[in-house]
């Protein structure tokens, strides 16, 4: 491991491997970054930032300009398509957009003649997953005073059985952890022939088709399996097993099963071509063709794609928003490196970039979206924008009414609302207070004193009330009142001032 001024590496391993089963080993790795590295990557990923952003724009700007014509092609055709019996092709619909339902009839089977698998169905779908290694990555950063970063990474080495190959050149440690090629792929077999009635259906219009169910292999087959893919294969649990021991997989181990689609009565939705289906081109832009299992009419088959229209709108204003954002996180990230000399410093910095990254996101994404529907749905686009501003206008009428009843309800004498709406005292000179608002103190004579009620005894001096403006006067040496409780009496008119 290195000090601050630089970089560097330590590593460590820790193994718990095992003969199969899904134990691996892991692999642990200390790096540290000095301030001035860091300040250089974060600088760099300024100019990713801001190529992300105009990407993440484009790509919301495209987007509401492929929802409308998607859902413009639906709209147009939801109004022309016409529903039409499957036991006769009419020439008078060729080229028309038609919507048929009916029994599917198979011309034949569908079968892998690799592994010497068939199935009366529309689809047969192959699925090969080998069991291989997966590398796993666990990171835990902690910043250093001064700015520097110090990271430990583990690195964890797992078995799983996956479709996809892990390219294991791109692992950390890839001496140990190698994994051999795929020998064979998944596939999609499609019946040849098929009929809707007196309506040829085509492998391209089959696909559409979807919803699978799994298909047990027959016992049957492992001899042909072995053919293919050598004595090591066999048929376990309704799958062919290539390898040694089911039990025990080692790595390269492959399992191959299979799913099947099957329908009794299919929808379409497409251009009559002869006696066939095409793609119905549509003069807002897309092409339509539509296949679902059953009887569905044809205007809930445009429902289905209306909704997933919106579906995938909304999908790729996600990924659009995401990809904005963190194309700002990367444009301000220079300052959080930058104070992060002082390590809490920074992350109050990026705490506050986050927000106004997030902020700024909000605000330059929905502008966005909101000029595309300008451009796209240029009516639309300007209602709303009238009905926003609309809606800004009341609320500030309606804030200013209420703002002003509250001063019609105020009591007299009250001054208008103040800061945060709370009513004020009149102001009023210094010494003086408005009439008839606030109580008046008697005023009396210098030198003379006044005793409040019920309170100072008899011969006992009390603190006089000075004129504003004077300085109250003393009583004389030795005449302060009394601290300890005596009886008291209301003085009488005929006492007189107290005379010092």
């Amino acid at each position: 491991m290195s000090d601050d001024s630089g970089s560097g590496s330590s590593d460590s391993w820790s193994d718990s491997s095992d003969s199969g089963g899904i134990g691996g080993d892991s692999f642990t790795e200390t790096t540290s970054r000095s301030w001035t590295s860091r300040l250089g990557q974060a600088i760099t990923g300024v100019l990713v930032g801001l190529v992300m952003i105009p990407i993440a724009v484009a790509l919301l700007f495209w987007n509401e300009g492929r929802a409308v014509t998607t859902a413009r092609s639906l709209t147009e055709g939801a109004g022309v398509v016409r529903t039409v019996s499957p036991e006769r092709v009419d020439p008078a619909n060729q080229d028309k957009l038609v919507h048929v339902s009916g029994p599917l009839t198979l011309g034949g089977s569908v079968s892998d003649a690799e592994f010497g698998v068939t199935a009366q169905a529309v689809r047969l779908i192959r699925k090969v997953e080998m069991y291989q290694w997966k590398e796993e990555t666990r990171s835990e950063t902690r910043k250093k005073l001064g700015g520097g970063e110090e990271t430990v990474t583990t690195y964890t080495y797992v078995r799983e059985w996956n479709t996809r190959l892990n390219d294991s050149s791109r692992f950390k440690q890839p001496s140990n952890h190698r994994n051999p090629p795929m020998r064979f792929s998944g596939r999609d077999f499609t019946v040849a022939k098929a009929s809707l009635g007196a309506f040829e259906l085509t492998p391209d219009t089959l696909r559409l088709l979807s919803g699978g169910e799994p298909l047990p292999v027959d016992p049957a087959a492992e001899a042909r399996a072995r053919q293919t893919a050598g004595d090591a294969a066999r048929v376990v649990d309704g799958l062919i097993y290539v390898g040694r021991d089911p039990a025990s997989p080692q790595i390269g181990d492959l399992r191959i099963s299979y799913e099947t689609v099957t329908a009794a009565q299919i929808s379409v939705v497409a251009r009559q071509a002869g006696n066939g289906f095409g793609p119905y081109q549509t003069t807002a832009g897309d092409e339509l063709l539509m296949v679902e299992k059953g009887l569905v009419p044809a205007a809930q088959m445009f429902k289905h794609a209306q909704d997933a229209n919106t579906v995938l709108t909304w999908a790729l204003r996600a990924v659009g928003a995401v990809v904005m954002f963190i194309g700002f996180a990367l444009f301000f990230r220079p300052l959080g490196v930058l104070a992060d000399v002082i390590p809490i410093l920074g992350d109050i910095i990026r705490l506050g970039t986050g927000a106004i990254g997030f902020a700024m996101t909000a605000v330059v994404a929905s502008l966005t979206i909101a000029v595309a529907w300008l451009y796209y749905r240029p009516v639309i686009g300007i209602l709303v924008l009238l009905v926003g501003i609309a809606m800004a206008v009341g609320l500030w009428f309606l804030g200013r009414g209420r703002r002003a009843a509250r001063q019609a309800t105020m009591p007299a004498g009250m001054a208008p609302a103040g800061p945060g709406g709370y009513p004020m005292p009149p102001q009023a000179p210094m010494g003086q207070e408005p009439p008839g608002q606030w109580p008046q103190q008697p005023q009396q004579a210098p030198g003379q004193w006044q005793y409040p009620p019920q309170q100072a005894p008899q011969g006992q001096w009390q603190q006089p009330q000075s004129p504003p403006g004077q300085w109250p006067q003393q009583p004389p040496q030795g005449q302060w009142p009394q601290q300890q409780q005596q009886q008291q009496r209301r003085p009488s008119p005929q006492d007189g001032p107290v005379q010092r």
